[in-house]
């Protein structure tokens, strides 16, 4: 008889982001009817006051104007949250030039290490395209943003070595800041089709 393995943590880990991922996204896109065309919802987003990866004091009205594909994670993360970065930036190569008020928007739930400058040095170590923004603050200044955006972020473990549990949905934010709709962030080329869509009847 094969012996029981114990599951290692870190894919513990990975799945349980995952399912987290696909709870928020079903409640966003059935909640919100942005799949069926509807108007955007007003629950999900609203104010929020961090920095960006300069140090850049910004709020909410940073969104405005542009398009934006928003996800939370943090720099630490072994791979949904790379993973994600290169699924956004494969959508923006594949957008072209209609990919150029679209922005990608990353917003950390781990403050306590994601300062500005690790943001920034992890974008750029990541190839995140010009203009990509990464956001930080405070503990009870991400919460905020958290709870605006109907995310989830858990630490998990204690010492240095600590993760985080986070949703993975891929927020579609339209030029006037609101939600439009949730994005599948492991299906690049189903993401192209939702922003083209979203754009078109904007």
């Amino acid at each position: 008889m094969t012996p029981n393995r114990a599951i290692p943590r870190t894919r513990l880990v990975l799945w349980g982001a995952v399912a987290l991922g696909l709870v928020v996204v079903l409640a966003l896109a059935f909640g919100s009817g942005a799949f069926r065309g509807k108007a955007p919802t007003s629950d999900v987003g609203g104010a929020f006051s961090l920095v960006d990866q300069t140090g850049r004091p910004v709020t909410e009205k940073v969104l405005n104007g542009q398009w934006n594909m928003v996800f939370f994670g943090f720099t630490y993360c072994p791979d949904i949250c790379p993973g994600t970065l290169q699924n956004l930036i494969r959508v923006k190569d594949q957008l072209g030039p209609k990919g150029k008020d679209v922005r990608i928007v990353f917003i950390s739930i781990d403050p306590g290490r994601d300062r500005p400058k690790a943001i920034a040095d992890w974008l750029e170590a990541n190839g995140a395209p010009e203009g990509t923004l990464g956001l930080t603050g405070t503990q009870e200044e991400v919460s905020r943003a958290v709870k605006a955006y109907k995310a989830v972020a858990i630490k998990v473990g204690d010492g240095p070595d600590y993760t985080m549990d986070h949703s993975t949905v891929v927020y579609l934010m339209n030029p006037r800041g609101q939600f439009d709709r949730a994005l599948p962030y492991r299906l690049p080329d189903e993401i192209v089709t939702q922003v083209t869509a979203a754009k078109r009847g904007d």
